[in-house]
């Protein structure tokens, strides 16, 4: 690779692996921490400590009044103000409420039970670099 560059080349449906190892410019993730990450239970997030979500989901494809066979992906955020967990959609005419935490867990549920849907994560450096976010098992 040119000037040095580490490059990881596609295996097996592992792209999102090598995506973040190759921007990492290092091999800091494996298959099976890979794996760990995305099966963490949503009960044991600390919500309290998250700004928000945004979710990578399936989204229909229509064509005037007429739904298409397709599926496409569409990005939406959730955030919390005042206790509320609201879906940012912006395909919605306005923010719409989800409710407390139970409500969220259970919208997020929702979507992931679905497949073919990621959930990321934002949350403040410090919380990242603690593992904050996450509540011992």
């Amino acid at each position: 690779p040119p000037g040095g560059l580490y490059h990881e080349r596609q295996r097996l449906e592992l792209c999102a692996l090598h995506a973040l190892n190759n921007v990492l410019q290092r091999p800091c993730f494996t298959q099976e921490a890979a794996d760990e990450i995305c099966k963490r239970s949503l009960e044991r997030l600390v919500l309290g400590q998250i700004l928000g979500f945004i979710l990578n989901v399936p989204s229909h494809v229509s064509l005037g009044f007429v739904a298409l066979p397709l599926r496409r992906k569409h990005w939406l955020a959730v955030r919390q103000l005042h206790g509320t967990y609201y879906n940012l959609d912006s395909k919605l005419r306005a923010p719409v409420a989800i409710g407390g935490e139970a409500e969220l867990r259970a919208f997020l549920r929702d979507f992931l039970s679905q497949g073919l849907c990621e959930v990321f994560l934002v949350v403040p450096r410090a919380v990242e670099e603690a593992g904050a976010w996450l509540s011992p098992e």
